[in-house]
């Protein structure tokens, strides 16, 4: 089905037992996110709220809430948009296959966006104060929009509309200092509508700018594909819709016509407002910073509009199937954009962007009988350098000649690169550099370091699957518990300014390169050992979250030759929680015994709360 609406949508999950309708009364305060959290974690269907409390638009949520949801709402286009992608990878493919490849012409018309005089969207006018307020986490600053599609127009190509820019950033509605003729827009560094904006303020002019909510979900899967620079997310849009994509023209920002809901208006390049708290997508809250400000000219809503949302905190969320349903379009595409790379993965469960795993290919010296990397980091660099994959921290890339490994497999990922580092030389620091805005494990704001690990070549250990006996800790340090073959966490001393990095240097000083602690080539250091080993997941989110790797890694025998650092020991890195980070995502718990009275009173949502 070829949804225009998000009305299509919900009638469509409807049909196929892939929906509930929720009637009673529902707080968008919290309650509608606890909901929502709790039927995702379940594996359950999508959500249709009808009474919401203080809003007049029904909300609907969990509509990506799996994989296999994703792949039916995307039926009807899924197949002819990988089609696009085969014969973009070998345009040879065409003429040697003209039956399989008839339909491809018609996909790439259908990429094409085109402008309308008018539209759905347009058809109502209300103002922001009536959008539906939905606040997520306790100490959210407010009103969140969680899944627009941010519309800016390329301040030079005014009427051009393969040069607007479709992305998500997030929309605060209210709260912090706002009207209700303004919003916040939340946009991080290497994003699309950064370059329209600087372009803008070399003109000294308004960026012109239009949020729209709900229609196609192909609209929303297309605000977050990565796509290179300069090419609009609409043709995506399009293909994946089945249908060109309609823009209202007007003096304003491109509008997209079948959307539910549209806020329309012009961004000041120079004034910037607080936004924030909000819970985001590493599982902490990022923090009030001064962002742009949205001066909103006017608020549209189609007929029978419903307002779509989701939750996002701590991996997986509902965004992970983002993530997923990119991997299946993009991977195929990987070599050709990165020469030799042969698979990427961002790790959703470490919060996408803090770990990147990468398989390379390693050819330039094979007559060397014990090669070190050397194309990887030729390729670990193109990857540092691509897009948003820019913003990875950790990045670990391996060859695999024998085409052994899968990239989604993360623990045998680790081990097999464990298996074969060389801590004195296949550590590879960038420091003083970007990264992700979300992320406070580093020096400043977007400010912190990467980490290139990168290993070859056959096995030159095994890895220990049990405590070596006898193994004796420093004072402070506790509770050693096995992740993984071969990585170990230990509950150390909580964080201080005072003491905080000697601590780590403390516990590597304690150990030399012939210890036995040393069969685990990776320790963690954590605030609780038990919770990080509990689960592979619990590991990655604190590990890769919590640290800056320009300050905290360290090593057993570790020593520094010709400014490169290495170790001969294991590799530590202090993974505890550092005074200057932002806190957690938590539950509020008078709403948390609410869902759990509605869980208890029966119905047909009960079985997933």
């Amino acid at each position: 089905m070829k949804h225009r609406s998000t009305r299509d949508v919900v009638d469509d999950l409807r049909a196929g037992d892939r929906l509930i309708q929720v009637d009673d009364s529902v707080d968008p305060n919290l309650e509608m996110a606890e909901i929502q959290r709790r039927v995702y974690a379940s594996g359950g269907p999508g959500l249709l709220f009808t009474q919401v409390c203080g809003c007049a638009f029904p909300m609907a949520s969990n509509l990506f809430g799996s994989l296999e949801q994703a792949r039916y709402l995307f039926r009807d286009t899924l197949e002819s948009v990988r089609r696009v992608i085969e014969v973009k990878l070998d345009p040879s493919a065409l003429p040697k296959h003209p039956l399989r490849y008839a339909g491809v012409p018609l996909t790439a018309l259908r990429m094409l966006p085109k402008f309308a005089r008018s539209g759905p969207v347009a058809q109502n006018s209300i103002t922001v104060s009536q959008l539906p307020q939905l606040k997520c986490w306790p100490d959210d600053g407010g009103g969140f929009v969680t899944l627009p599609q941010v519309l800016s127009e390329d301040p030079l190509a005014i009427g051009n509309l393969m040069r607007v820019n479709l992305g998500m950033y997030r929309v605060q509605l209210s709260g912090n200092e706002y009207t209700d003729d303004e919003v916040g827009l939340h946009y991080q560094i290497h994003r699309g509508i950064g370059v329209h904006h600087k372009a803008a303020l070399a003109q000294f002019d308004p960026l012109r700018v239009a949020v729209t909510v709900g229609g196609s979900p192909a609209m929303t899967l297309a605000a977050v594909m990565p796509l290179p620079e300069g090419l609009t997310e609409l043709t995506f849009a399009g293909a994946l819709a089945g249908r060109r994509i309609k823009m209202i023209r007007g003096e304003h920002a491109p509008v997209y016509a079948d959307a539910d809901f549209a806020i329309v208006g012009r961004i000041n390049p120079k004034v910037t407002k607080p936004e924030g708290p909000f819970g985001d997508h590493l599982g902490y809250y990022s923090l009030k910073h001064p962002f742009p400000v949205m001066q909103v000219d006017r608020v549209w809503h189609r007929d029978g509009a419903i307002w779509p949302f989701t939750v996002v905190g701590r991996p997986p969320q509902e965004d992970t199937t983002f993530g997923q349903l990119i991997h299946e379009l993009t991977d195929p595409i990987i070599p050709t954009v990165i020469p030799g790379v042969k698979a990427v993965h961002a790790v959703d469960a470490a919060g996408v962007h803090p770990l990147l795993l990468a398989i390379g290919s390693e050819r330039y010296m094979p007559y060397l009988d014990a090669p070190a990397p050397a194309e990887l980091l030729t390729q670990a660099n193109a990857i540092l350098g691509n897009g948003q994959l820019s913003l990875a921290k950790y990045l670990w890339i391996t060859d695999d000649p024998k085409n052994e490994l899968d990239i989604h497999d993360i623990e045998r990922f680790i081990q097999w690169v464990l298996m074969r580092v060389d801590w004195r030389r296949d550590l590879h620091f960038q420091t003083q550099t970007t990264i992700d805005t979300l992320d406070y494990s580093g020096s400043g704001f977007n400010r912190g370091s990467k980490l290139v690990t990168a290993a070859i070549g056959a096995p030159i250990r095994d890895l220990a699957g049990e405590l070596p006996s006898g193994m004796q800790l420093p004072d402070g340090f506790t509770d050693p518990r096995i992740v993984m073959p071969g990585v170990l966490a230990v509950g150390a001393p909580k964080y201080s300014e005072q003491r905080g990095a000697d601590d780590a240097r403390r516990f590597s000083a304690a150990f030399n390169s012939d210890s036995s602690i040393n069969r685990f080539p990776l320790i963690t250091l954590m605030d609780d050992s038990e919770f990080a080993a509990a689960s592979i997941k619990n590991w990655l989110w604190a590990t890769f979250t919590r640290s800056n790797p320009a300050t905290d890694v360290s090593g057993i025998d570790a020593e520094t030759v010709s400014k490169h650092w290495g170790c001969r020991g294991s590799l530590v890195i202090d993974a505890r929680f550092k005074p200057w980070q932002a806190p957690p995502v938590i539950e509020d718990k008078e709403t948390i015994s609410k869902v759990d009275a509605r869980a208890a009173r029966g119905g047909p949502l009960a079985r997933y709360l």
